[in-house]
């Protein structure tokens, strides 16, 4: 498709498409542009030609088709989380789900249907009224579109799976304007590659989960000890997750204390080794399940307790706020030797920025006993996933905070095949030999998928998985 850059837009182009839509379409020239075509990511920096604002499933069909008959390219905003950007493009149609945030539970059949707008705090403020939790993201405001279609780690992962494996129905608009529902017995090798294929293969405008009891409390576990302890803590850490019970969810990361009024002030900055983990049962089991994790070293704090679980789900928020700008990478592990683990410390300790935090997550569990072909993600065996999360202010810092999280990552790529989570995937830069390496036998399975359902490409950016004929 041609691409046409903004000021090339003529003034009958957004008429022609409010005419077609009830939601709100936003030009270049409008006061709102700005603000609308801004996402979480600070360093996305794009010029798209219009944003269709959509209200709902039938304005996302009209927009999808205007693209088409403009030859305008296409891209997908949910939540507007994603840290490579996929959801802006200079000079495309953004079709902006973030006024569709509905969620519906049926609590006696534990099923929830949210559109794709959502947030997982728009999700935890609806399930939770009934006791019931579906496995979503670990930051409230992420959206749930770009969370689940790459796979989805919450703090339940161990016990309830990974978003993917609870997502079991969705609504969506094809490439030629369809709407289809996608489950195990309607379309159900569109629903496999959604579970954790990414968004190329249509809009999702609502997706349907299955929930499990969980809170209204549970047990969280917060120890951050001296970062000159990292390496004994990161240790101790990964031999007790090797018999650790699937309710048991442990993290290990590094990084530094922000401003807090409630921290003393001479931690504020600090650099700390920590571990951070959830308990999805009964809290009193819980406490004593993560009492061991507790005992790791010298704490410089311990913030362990039972705690509601929409406050675990909002706890990291404040490290994430909007418009900072981010380079995220990961890679997935199927062990952690005391060699990468003291390369893992030498190289976190020297982070340029004070925003930025090294995440050692644990796996397994529920999540690892999937077989690979069951869903699109593929391979389940990696015991550990290491996540590289620079984030910093000063477009300036830009060149060394990327130059050392690629470094970073290059290191441990030996370790891992090039197996990514692709909704920490930098800027997809790896390209083709990414999705191979992560996808491995499904790969050739999610192309069948994609030329039968987008033959013509339109739905391309972020990880595209190409139809056989645009290879």
């Amino acid at each position: 498709m041609a691409v046409m850059e903004p000021t090339s837009i003529d003034s009958g182009l957004a008429a022609a498409l409010a005419e077609r839509l009830d939601g709100e379409v936003i030009a270049p020239t409008d006061p709102a542009y700005d603000d609308a075509r801004s996402i979480w990511n600070g360093m996305i920096d794009r010029h798209p030609a219009l944003i269709a604002r959509c209200r709902g499933t039938a304005d996302v069909v009209a927009a999808v088709l205007f693209a088409r008959e403009r030859e305008l390219p296409l891209t997908v905003r949910g939540g507007g989380h994603n840290v490579a950007g996929g959801a802006v493009a200079d000079g495309a149609l953004v079709v902006d789900l973030s006024q569709m945030r509905a969620v519906h539970v049926d609590a006696d059949a534990r099923r929830a249907w949210v559109q794709g707008g959502a947030t997982w705090a728009d999700v935890d403020t609806e399930t939770q009224r009934f006791g019931l939790a579906a496995p979503g993201g670990v930051v409230s405001q992420t959206g749930v579109a770009g969370l689940t279609l790459n796979g989805g780690v919450s703090w339940h992962r161990r016990k309830h799976g990974m978003t993917i494996d609870n997502l079991v129905g969705a609504e969506v608009v094809t490439a030629d304007g369809r709407v289809v529902r996608a489950t195990a017995t309607e379309n159900a090798d569109l629903l496999w590659a959604l579970r954790g294929g990414g968004g190329n293969f249509g809009v999702v405008t609502a997706f349907e989960y299955r929930l499990h009891e969980l809170g209204p409390e549970v047990a969280f576990l917060f120890v951050p000890y001296p970062v000159d302890q990292a390496a004994e803590v990161f240790r101790a850490y990964r031999d007790l997750v090797a018999s650790a019970p699937d309710e048991l969810t442990v993290d290990f990361g590094i990084e530094r204390f922000a401003p807090d009024p409630e921290l003393p002030p001479e931690l504020h900055g600090v650099m700390y080794a920590g571990v951070f983990g959830m308990y999805a049962g009964p809290v009193e089991e819980g406490l004593k399940a993560l009492q061991p994790y507790r005992e790791l070293g010298t704490p410089i704090l311990d913030a362990t307790g039972p705690y509601p679980f929409t406050g675990v789900q909002t706890m990291l928020d404040p490290k994430f706020p909007d418009g900072v700008r981010r380079y995220w990478k990961a890679l997935y592990l199927d062990s952690l030797s005391d060699e990468m683990i003291d390369a893992a410390v030498e190289r976190a300790v020297t982070m340029p920025s004070d925003g930025t935090l090294v995440f050692m997550r644990h796996l397994g569990g529920a999540m690892g006993r999937v077989p690979a072909g069951a869903t699109a993600f593929g391979d389940r065996r990696a015991q550990f996933m290491l996540s590289i999360d620079s984030s910093w202010i000063d477009q300036a810092d830009d060149d060394v905070n990327v130059e050392w999280t690629r470094e970073f990552w290059s290191a441990f790529e030996r370790w891992s095949g090039g197996r990514t989570y692709f909704n920490f995937a930098g800027q997809h830069e790896e390209g083709d030999a990414a999705l191979r390496a992560s996808y491995g036998a499904n790969y050739e399975r999610l192309v069948d998928v994609k030329t039968k359902w987008d033959p013509d490409n339109v739905f391309h950016t972020g990880q595209n998985i190409r139809p056989r004929a645009a290879r």
